[in-house]
């Protein structure tokens, strides 16, 4: 089930979320421009990495990724899921929203990834965070879904029910893992959604009509 967009438009430029979308292909960019031995000694250095933590990766890290399909997925969720937040918050407060989501993200990421050299990137801590504040605001609203049927309507909180069911079912699997393995880092999902559930109501300013 593959979200395409939310039936809420955008009266306005989400500037924030355009913004955040924008740095991270910048980044992306310059990433695939670096030969394969600098670009991993680039992402050891600005990706968390619990084995040796420096607290100004958990905002580096949330704007570097490992892929295109890692960045691709992570910037459809953020356009579809952050320009009503960024309304119902206002440009400021949701980019502070934004990051401190994606700062707990990587705390959690580091509580449970015991002394892992493995540098940990991407938006998607924050991003976690989004939809978390989503699903609080917006449970009912209706989500456009790809599916193997079709396009189906789906309420938000279905499609946001089951993607955080899938992360917590993904990290108990995962508990077996050493703790020197990379994939996914499903704790720090858990972590930014669960931020964005704990902080929305603090950031937003006014509520949306729903759909």
């Amino acid at each position: 089930m593959i979200p395409l967009r939310d039936v809420i438009p955008s009266r306005t430029v989400p500037v924030i979320t355009v913004t955040l979308i924008v740095l991270n292909a910048v980044a992306w960019f310059y990433e695939i421009s670096l030969p394969e031995r600098q670009l991993a000694v680039f992402l050891q250095h600005y990706g968390v990495v619990p084995a040796d933590f420096s607290p100004a990766t958990l905002v580096t890290s949330m704007f570097l990724h490992g892929g295109w399909m890692h960045l691709g997925g992570n910037m459809l969720y953020l356009w579809i899921f952050g320009d009503n937040l960024e309304r119902v918050m206002g440009a400021a407060r949701y980019a502070v929203f934004y990051i401190v989501c994606g700062i707990a993200a990587g705390l959690a990421h580091i509580l449970f990834a015991g002394g892992s050299a493995v540098p940990s990137v991407g938006a998607s801590g924050a991003i976690s965070g989004v939809l978390g504040g989503y699903l609080l605001m917006f449970p009912q609203n209706r989500v456009k879904v790809l599916m193997r049927g079709g396009v189906a309507s789906v309420p938000a909180i279905v499609v946001l029910g089951l993607w955080i069911v899938i992360q917590l079912v993904s990290q108990l699997g995962s508990i077996a893992e050493t703790s020197q393995g990379g994939g996914i880092a499903y704790m720090a999902h858990i972590g930014g959604f669960v931020a964005g559930m704990a902080l929305v109501k603090l950031f937003a300013t006014r509520q949306l009509a729903t759909a």
